[in-house]
Protein backbone atom coordinates (compact mmCIF):
# COMPACT_ATOMS: atom_id res chain seq x y z
CA UNK A 1 0.00 0.00 0.00
CA UNK A 2 1.32 3.28 -1.15
CA UNK A 3 1.56 6.52 0.96
CA UNK A 4 0.21 8.98 -0.68
CA UNK A 5 2.65 12.26 -1.20
CA UNK A 6 2.35 14.89 0.01
CA UNK A 7 3.08 18.59 -1.65
CA UNK A 8 5.76 19.03 1.12
CA UNK A 9 7.53 15.46 0.09
CA UNK A 10 7.51 16.16 -3.52
CA UNK A 11 8.86 19.93 -3.01
CA UNK A 12 11.30 18.09 -1.13
CA UNK A 13 12.61 15.30 -3.29
CA UNK A 14 12.82 17.53 -5.96
CA UNK A 15 14.86 19.99 -4.17
CA UNK A 16 17.16 16.89 -3.22
CA UNK A 17 17.03 16.12 -7.24
CA UNK A 18 18.27 19.58 -7.86
CA UNK A 19 21.18 19.34 -5.13
CA UNK A 20 22.09 16.14 -6.84
CA UNK A 21 22.70 16.88 -10.23
CA UNK A 22 24.41 19.78 -9.00
CA UNK A 23 26.76 18.00 -7.36
CA UNK A 24 27.76 15.65 -10.10
CA UNK A 25 27.39 18.69 -12.69
CA UNK A 26 29.72 20.79 -10.92
CA UNK A 27 32.60 18.32 -11.42
CA UNK A 28 31.60 17.98 -15.08
CA UNK A 29 31.67 21.62 -15.39
CA UNK A 30 35.52 21.97 -13.73
CA UNK A 31 36.28 20.00 -16.82
CA UNK A 32 34.84 21.69 -19.37
CA UNK A 33 32.89 19.16 -20.28
CA UNK A 34 30.04 19.48 -23.43
CA UNK A 35 27.65 18.39 -20.39
CA UNK A 36 28.10 20.86 -17.59
CA UNK A 37 26.26 21.92 -13.94
CA UNK A 38 23.01 23.16 -15.60
CA UNK A 39 22.42 20.12 -17.92
CA UNK A 40 22.98 17.60 -14.97
CA UNK A 41 20.53 19.50 -12.76
CA UNK A 42 18.06 19.63 -15.06
CA UNK A 43 18.62 16.32 -15.70
CA UNK A 44 18.23 14.99 -12.24
CA UNK A 45 15.18 17.35 -11.37
CA UNK A 46 13.60 16.22 -14.48
CA UNK A 47 13.94 12.63 -13.55
CA UNK A 48 13.05 13.60 -9.99
CA UNK A 49 9.98 14.69 -11.18
CA UNK A 50 8.69 12.50 -13.33
CA UNK A 51 9.22 9.22 -10.65
CA UNK A 52 7.24 11.90 -8.74
CA UNK A 53 4.53 11.73 -11.50
CA UNK A 54 4.64 8.07 -11.72
CA UNK A 55 3.32 7.45 -8.35
CA UNK A 56 0.97 10.24 -8.28
CA UNK A 57 -0.80 9.25 -10.67
CA UNK A 58 -2.11 6.13 -9.84
CA UNK A 59 -2.90 6.94 -6.26
CA UNK A 60 -5.20 9.96 -7.55
CA UNK A 61 -6.59 8.57 -10.76
CA UNK A 62 -6.70 5.39 -10.67
CA UNK A 63 -10.27 3.71 -9.29
CA UNK A 64 -8.93 1.64 -7.18
CA UNK A 65 -6.03 3.84 -6.31
CA UNK A 66 -3.49 1.20 -7.63
CA UNK A 67 -1.25 1.13 -10.75
CA UNK A 68 2.28 0.55 -12.00
CA UNK A 69 4.80 3.51 -10.43
CA UNK A 70 7.23 2.87 -12.69
CA UNK A 71 5.45 2.91 -16.20
CA UNK A 72 6.87 6.47 -16.70
CA UNK A 73 10.21 6.50 -15.14
CA UNK A 74 10.69 3.38 -17.11
CA UNK A 75 10.71 5.89 -19.88
CA UNK A 76 13.14 7.99 -18.78
CA UNK A 77 16.11 5.04 -18.96
CA UNK A 78 15.42 4.92 -22.61
CA UNK A 79 14.99 8.32 -23.09
CA UNK A 80 18.33 10.10 -21.31
CA UNK A 81 19.88 7.69 -23.73
CA UNK A 82 19.13 10.43 -26.51
CA UNK A 83 20.90 13.25 -24.51
CA UNK A 84 24.24 10.78 -23.53
CA UNK A 85 24.76 10.48 -27.15
CA UNK A 86 25.00 14.14 -27.89
CA UNK A 87 27.91 14.74 -25.00
CA UNK A 88 29.97 12.10 -27.05
CA UNK A 89 32.15 13.57 -29.37
CA UNK A 90 34.66 11.86 -31.49
CA UNK A 91 38.36 13.24 -32.69
CA UNK A 92 39.55 11.50 -35.09
CA UNK A 93 40.49 7.64 -34.44
CA UNK A 94 39.25 8.44 -30.95
CA UNK A 95 35.87 9.23 -28.87
CA UNK A 96 35.46 11.47 -26.11
CA UNK A 97 32.72 12.26 -23.53
CA UNK A 98 31.76 8.61 -22.59
CA UNK A 99 32.18 9.43 -19.20
CA UNK A 100 29.96 12.53 -19.07
CA UNK A 101 27.46 10.57 -21.14
CA UNK A 102 27.65 8.05 -18.18
CA UNK A 103 27.50 10.82 -15.81
CA UNK A 104 24.21 11.77 -17.39
CA UNK A 105 22.90 8.46 -17.41
CA UNK A 106 24.23 7.85 -13.29
CA UNK A 107 22.22 11.27 -12.22
CA UNK A 108 19.26 10.56 -14.09
CA UNK A 109 19.02 7.03 -12.43
CA UNK A 110 19.79 9.50 -9.19
CA UNK A 111 16.57 11.22 -9.84
CA UNK A 112 14.80 8.44 -9.81
CA UNK A 113 15.79 7.19 -6.28
CA UNK A 114 15.40 10.43 -5.06
CA UNK A 115 11.78 10.21 -6.59
CA UNK A 116 11.01 7.09 -5.37
CA UNK A 117 12.38 8.20 -1.45
CA UNK A 118 15.01 5.99 -1.33
CA UNK A 119 17.12 8.89 -0.01
CA UNK A 120 20.06 7.34 1.66
CA UNK A 121 20.69 4.87 -1.19
CA UNK A 122 20.37 8.06 -3.57
CA UNK A 123 23.16 9.26 -0.81
CA UNK A 124 25.61 6.38 -1.27
CA UNK A 125 25.13 6.54 -4.99
CA UNK A 126 26.36 10.20 -5.55
CA UNK A 127 29.33 9.55 -3.08
CA UNK A 128 30.48 6.30 -5.08
CA UNK A 129 30.11 8.72 -8.02
CA UNK A 130 31.88 11.40 -6.57
CA UNK A 131 34.99 9.16 -5.83
CA UNK A 132 34.73 7.36 -9.63
CA UNK A 133 34.60 10.58 -11.45
CA UNK A 134 37.42 12.37 -8.77
CA UNK A 135 39.57 9.98 -6.86
CA UNK A 136 39.80 7.21 -9.37
CA UNK A 137 40.50 9.78 -12.23
CA UNK A 138 43.93 10.73 -10.32
CA UNK A 139 44.87 7.54 -10.19
CA UNK A 140 44.40 6.58 -13.49
CA UNK A 141 46.02 9.42 -14.97
CA UNK A 142 49.07 8.04 -12.71
CA UNK A 143 49.02 4.66 -13.45
CA UNK A 144 47.49 4.90 -16.93
CA UNK A 145 49.06 8.25 -18.46
CA UNK A 146 46.99 8.38 -21.48
CA UNK A 147 48.10 12.19 -22.25
CA UNK A 148 45.99 15.48 -22.43
CA UNK A 149 44.42 16.97 -25.50
CA UNK A 150 46.16 20.09 -26.82
CA UNK A 151 45.62 22.49 -30.00
CA UNK A 152 48.76 23.30 -31.60
CA UNK A 153 48.75 26.29 -34.00
CA UNK A 154 51.54 26.44 -36.58
CA UNK A 155 51.52 29.54 -38.64
CA UNK A 156 53.85 29.88 -41.77
CA UNK A 157 54.87 32.99 -43.35
CA UNK A 158 53.84 32.23 -46.53
CA UNK A 159 51.78 29.49 -48.48
CA UNK A 160 54.20 28.67 -50.58
CA UNK A 161 56.19 26.02 -47.43
CA UNK A 162 55.30 22.34 -46.97
CA UNK A 163 53.48 21.54 -44.11
CA UNK A 164 55.28 18.26 -44.09
CA UNK A 165 58.62 18.88 -42.25
CA UNK A 166 56.32 20.33 -39.26
CA UNK A 167 54.26 17.19 -39.23
CA UNK A 168 56.72 14.67 -39.02
CA UNK A 169 58.81 16.26 -36.20
CA UNK A 170 55.39 16.31 -34.04
CA UNK A 171 55.26 12.86 -35.01
CA UNK A 172 58.66 11.91 -34.15
CA UNK A 173 58.36 13.13 -30.12
CA UNK A 174 55.58 10.47 -29.68
CA UNK A 175 52.70 12.82 -30.16
CA UNK A 176 48.99 11.48 -31.57
CA UNK A 177 47.57 13.82 -33.92
CA UNK A 178 43.86 13.18 -33.98
CA UNK A 179 42.86 15.86 -36.63
CA UNK A 180 44.13 18.14 -38.79
CA UNK A 181 43.21 21.59 -40.30
CA UNK A 182 45.23 23.78 -43.32
CA UNK A 183 43.86 27.36 -43.55
CA UNK A 184 45.48 29.03 -46.79
CA UNK A 185 45.43 32.51 -45.83
CA UNK A 186 46.00 35.54 -48.39
CA UNK A 187 50.01 35.66 -49.75
CA UNK A 188 50.52 38.43 -46.74
CA UNK A 189 49.20 35.89 -44.00
CA UNK A 190 50.64 32.36 -44.91
CA UNK A 191 49.17 29.11 -43.94
CA UNK A 192 47.88 28.28 -40.89
CA UNK A 193 48.05 24.90 -39.63
CA UNK A 194 45.84 23.47 -36.78
CA UNK A 195 46.23 20.37 -35.13
CA UNK A 196 44.22 18.61 -32.33
CA UNK A 197 47.13 16.34 -30.57
CA UNK A 198 47.47 14.37 -27.97
CA UNK A 199 50.63 15.22 -25.44
CA UNK A 200 51.80 13.26 -22.64
CA UNK A 201 52.58 15.09 -19.66
CA UNK A 202 56.41 14.29 -19.70
CA UNK A 203 56.45 15.87 -23.05
CA UNK A 204 58.75 19.23 -22.91
CA UNK A 205 56.71 21.62 -24.90
CA UNK A 206 58.64 24.35 -24.99
CA UNK A 207 61.37 21.95 -26.75
CA UNK A 208 58.84 20.63 -28.93
CA UNK A 209 57.72 24.80 -30.71
CA UNK A 210 60.88 25.61 -30.92
CA UNK A 211 61.77 22.49 -33.06
CA UNK A 212 58.71 22.68 -34.97
CA UNK A 213 59.43 26.76 -35.34
CA UNK A 214 63.15 25.72 -36.76
CA UNK A 215 62.28 23.21 -39.19
CA UNK A 216 61.30 26.52 -41.54
CA UNK A 217 59.58 29.43 -42.39
CA UNK A 218 57.57 29.75 -39.48
CA UNK A 219 56.55 32.61 -37.43
CA UNK A 220 54.73 31.29 -35.17
CA UNK A 221 53.97 28.41 -32.61
CA UNK A 222 51.40 28.20 -30.35
CA UNK A 223 49.92 25.71 -27.89
CA UNK A 224 46.41 25.88 -26.17
CA UNK A 225 44.58 24.04 -23.77
CA UNK A 226 41.52 21.85 -25.40
CA UNK A 227 38.73 20.59 -23.26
Amino acid sequence: MYTPLTEFDMILRLCLGFVAGAIIGFERSSRRQVAGLRTHILIATGSTMLMLLSIYLPQHLSPSGQGDPGRIAAQVVSGIGFLGAGAIIRLGNNVRGLTTAASIWFVAAVGLLIGGGMFLVAAVAIALGMITLMLLHIIEKKVFPSGQFKLLEITYKDNSTSTRDALEIVKSAGIQIQSIDVNHGSKDKGTKLRLLVRILDTTDIASLARSVKSSGNISKVQVTEKY
